[in-house]
């Protein structure tokens, strides 16, 4: 053998640098190594980094403050793909961060991931990839970018990965993403359905639960239940359901399926399975609360349709929700009252409800839970509208006391729905006679101050309810509901006023709360409404009708007619035409104005004042203290009324006209009357007192009463006795037709006879009433007094006479000095049938040239008489 010879080791050479290894404590100088140019170094830099990154959040904030995040992005585009992948996974871990987001945002980062969900790339950088679009699909800014970059496509296809994190990932991510409508249907053009229905098998409970949130929250679109019907996805949904195993995802499976069931197809393809009733068997007898919550929630949802309604219905699922009522859950409590709520539009349902339900419903209004109250509460409203057994079922379960407790709620929509179901019983006047005895008008004023206007509109549609008994308005008005009702007419809301009209309109039914209105503004905003097109309503002009209706004398002036139910009562005059919105003084007022040429108030009063003894007797005539109180004691004598009333009008007027004739009248100058004015009985009765003579009493009430005098208005003796002959002569007539006749002729002899139509120029009526001002000094003239009366007087006075013996007629004021009366009479029957009934027909009273003659409204001869 040869001597083995020693191979000698050649040196590097001498421009190569030797290697070395450098063992590294501090973070920063391991970042400054992703500035190397070497692939080594910088993969194995990128792993001791993420090995960094993975202790906790303080790791990933003190490498964002390095500056390590650019250098690393820029590293998730290298060419080698070991260095992608590790810097892939370490902007993966430090995504999840708040503060590096924000950086990411910034540096635009979501082109660069979604490129790496590329076939091509490995598994690891599949799954890092995935998670850092998962932290940044968590925004707005961030989930457009991946939408508009083309993110959804490569995301769906990794569903199908055999790696769990990916698929975890990317499912996570896609949840996300349809949060936004237009991912939903972007994601639905790429058959997303198949893929997520095939996650539902997965072993990882989390990959399951992310796929069922994502199925529920795309199943919003129809076009997408429409899809997940046609891939059986209600099969893979009903599977888990029925499996106790997967009781963690019964909850998401139920929210997915309630989706579906808004869809009359779906509905009924899951009542033709059997489906359904497992599943309303299955909610009843639940553990989880969350479950029959949203069971619940999906029964309200498909009962918006009406024929999901009727499939419902069929299906007993008034029974589940009942049940659902008894629970311990306040959540499941509010689900099934909703749900109870939308079935009632279903009338078998609210019928089946009213019988088993009303008295759960009842005990839920005195629940702590606000929210469960106004569920309830809301129930009841849709039960007990238009359905009067189950408001009468509300009233025997004892509801009316909770609901009236909840019209003092903080909350909105409890007070609202109460006020809403007391409105609905108060329909019937047992319940609403209840309901008042409840201290109804006290309760509903806070609602009336309310700022809501649900709240207001509601609670003045309970006032509207309740308000047609007189007690109902007297309680009103003393607890100070009439003020925030009448501020209600200024809202800016239409069916807030809509509603105020119609209370006011209600309440209105009685001369006190009517004037109480009209001192607080009512009558001058409703003019406004009424002239105003946008804010008029059905029920503006009918209060302010109503209102007026209280107020003759203003709804005369200002409206130019009265109905035949406007009687006129003493005490009113005419003023002539107003314009809307002009008020008009008192009589008193009136009264005590200096003479003027304007035209005269023509008074109506044949009411003798009532004298109380707290009325100080002014000694204007030579009756003595005694005379007085006669004069009050005979008064009560309801047989000799008239007479007193005539007798003491003819004083008045013969002891006032030295000094002011018919200026102001009062109780002190009207209690005296003339001796022997009256024969028999009458007379017995008025020297009766005489004898009796009380005279400690009225020396005592002289010194008590104050000085000033309650003003009254003049009495007209001579209307008097013509309401007194025409009850006489005119009342007995058999037919109502001869009394409108006679009463016309009895107007007409009364107020200078009938007049010739080309004469009509030459009666001096002015003058006459020119003449009868100057006597009174006072522009109130009492039209007794008018012998020369035109068109204006005498229909007044038809009006006034006809009410007296109760003759229906109205009063219509025509232009200028026109005025005329209408009337409903029966005519005979053309073809002579006795007891045939024709419809009546108008007529207008000719007062002035034919006194007495009916003519037909319409005609050439009525249209006439009303003009110029």
């Amino acid at each position: 053998m040869g001597k083995k010879i020693k191979k000698e080791v050649e040196p590097p050479p001498k421009d190569v640098f030797d290697p070395l290894s450098v063992e590294s404590k501090k973070a920063a100088t391991v970042v400054l190594m992703l500035s190397s140019p070497e692939e080594e170094v910088l993969s194995k830099a990128c792993e001791a980094i993420y090995k960094f990154a993975s202790k906790g959040e303080e790791n990933k904030l003190t490498l964002l403050d390095l500056g390590a995040l650019e250098p690393l992005f820029k590293l998730v585009t290298h060419e080698d793909p070991i260095v992608r992948r590790n810097a892939t996974m370490v902007v993966g871990v430090m995504a999840s961060h708040n503060d590096v987001k924000k950086s990411l945002r910034q540096l635009d980062v979501t082109s660069a991931f979604i490129a790496r969900l590329a076939p091509e790339e490995d598994v690891v950088t599949h799954e890092f990839a995935s998670l850092c679009l998962v932290h940044m699909a968590a925004e707005y800014n961030s989930k457009v970018q991946i939408f508009e970059q083309g993110g959804l496509e490569p995301l769906i296809s990794l569903l199908g990965s055999p790696d769990p994190d990916v698929k975890k990932n990317c499912v996570e991510c896609i949840y996300n993403m349809v949060q936004d409508f237009q991912s939903r249907a972007a994601v639905r053009e790429l058959n997303v359905i198949p893929p997520l229905l095939d996650l539902l098998k997965s072993d990882y409970p989390i990959i399951q639960l992310l796929a069922l949130k994502t199925l529920g929250t795309i199943s919003i679109d129809r076009e997408t239940r429409v899809m997940l019907r046609e891939h059986q996805g209600l099969d893979h949904l009903f599977k888990i359901l029925e499996t106790k195993e997967f009781n963690d995802l019964h909850v998401e499976a139920l929210g997915v399926v309630a989706n579906c069931l808004e869809d009359v197809d779906t509905m009924q393809l899951i009542q033709e399975t059997g489906g359904l009733r497992k599943l309303l068997a299955f909610t009843e007898v639940s553990t989880l609360t969350d479950f029959q919550k949203n069971a619940a929630k999906a029964i309200a949802k498909a009962a918006y349709d009406p024929e999901n309604r009727k499939i419902l219905n069929e299906q007993e699922v008034e029974k589940c929700l009942v049940t659902l009522l008894g629970t311990d859950n306040d959540g499941t409590k509010i689900a099934a009252s909703q749900a109870i709520a939308a079935m009632c539009e279903n009338l078998a349902s609210k019928q089946t409800i009213g019988t088993l339900g009303i008295p759960q419903l009842v005990q839920l209004l005195s629940s702590d839970n606000e929210e469960v109250k106004e569920a309830a509460a809301t129930a009841l409203v849709n039960l007990t509208t238009a359905h009067p057994a189950n408001a009468s079922a509300v009233a025997e379960a004892d509801g009316i006391e909770p609901l009236i407790n909840l019209l003092s709620s903080k909350r909105d929509g409890v007070v609202a729905s109460a006020a809403t179901v007391l409105t609905n019983l108060a329909t019937q006047e047992p319940l609403r006679l209840s309901i008042q005895s409840h201290g109804i008008m006290t309760a509903v004023v806070e609602p009336l101050h309310s700022t809501n206007s649900i709240v207001q509109s509601r609670a003045a549609l309970t006032v509207a309810a309740v308000g047609c008994d007189a007690d109902a308005r007297t309680e009103l008005r003393n607890s100070g509901g009439l003020e925030p009702l009448i501020k209600l007419l200024y809202s800016k809301h239409d069916e807030v006023r809509r509603n105020a009209c119609w209370a006011v309109m209600v309440c209105a039914a009685d001369d006190p709360t009517a004037a109480a209105m009209t001192r607080l503004g009512a009558l001058d905003i409703l003019e406004e409404i009424n002239l105003s097109i946008g804010r008029k309503n059905n029920f503006s002009d009918a209060a302010l009708d109503k209102i007026l209706d209280h107020n003759l004398p203003q709804k005369y002036s200002q409206m130019g007619f009265l109905t035949s139910s406007n009687i006129i009562t003493d005490g009113f005059y005419d003023f002539g035409q107003v314009k809307p919105g002009v008020k008009l003084l008192s009589l008193e007022e009136l009264s005590a104005q200096q003479l003027n040429d304007r035209r005269a108030i023509i008074l109506v009063n044949s009411k003798t004042p009532e004298l109380e003894l707290t009325a100080p007797p002014v000694a204007t005539d030579e009756k003595s203290p005694q005379d007085f109180l006669s004069s009050r004691v005979t008064t009560s004598s309801s047989s000799t009324n008239r007479k007193i009333s005539r007798e003491r009008a003819s004083s008045i007027e013969e002891k006032e006209k030295p000094e002011s004739p018919g200026r102001s009248f009062s109780v002190s100058k009207g209690g005296g009357r003339e001796k022997g004015s009256r024969k028999g009985k009458g007379k017995k009765e008025e020297e009766k007192p005489k004898e009796e003579e009380p005279e400690p009493v009225m020396p005592k009430i002289v010194e008590e009463v104050p000085l000033k005098a309650l003003w009254y208005p003049p009495v007209d003796s001579i209307l008097v006795d013509y309401i007194t002959e025409v009850s006489k002569t005119i009342l007995p007539l058999p037919t109502t037709k001869e009394q409108v006749v006679a009463l016309a002729q009895f107007v007409a002899e009364k107020m200078g006879g009938p007049i010739e139509t080309d004469k009509l120029h030459e009666f001096s009526w002015e003058l006459h009433i020119s003449e009868i001002e100057y006597e009174l000094k006072c522009n109130v003239v009492p039209i007794g007094k008018i012998n020369k009366g035109t068109f204006y007087h005498r229909a007044l006075l038809f009006k006034v006479l006809a009410d007296r013996i109760g003759v229906s007629c109205s009063l219509v004021r025509g232009e200028y000095t026109r005025a005329w009366n209408e009337v409903k009479l029966v005519d005979d029957s053309p073809l002579g049938i006795p007891g045939l009934l024709l419809p009546p027909q108008v007529y207008i009273v000719d007062l002035m040239y034919q006194p007495g003659n009916l003519m037909k409204e319409g005609s050439p001869e009525a249209d006439r008489y009303g003009r110029i």
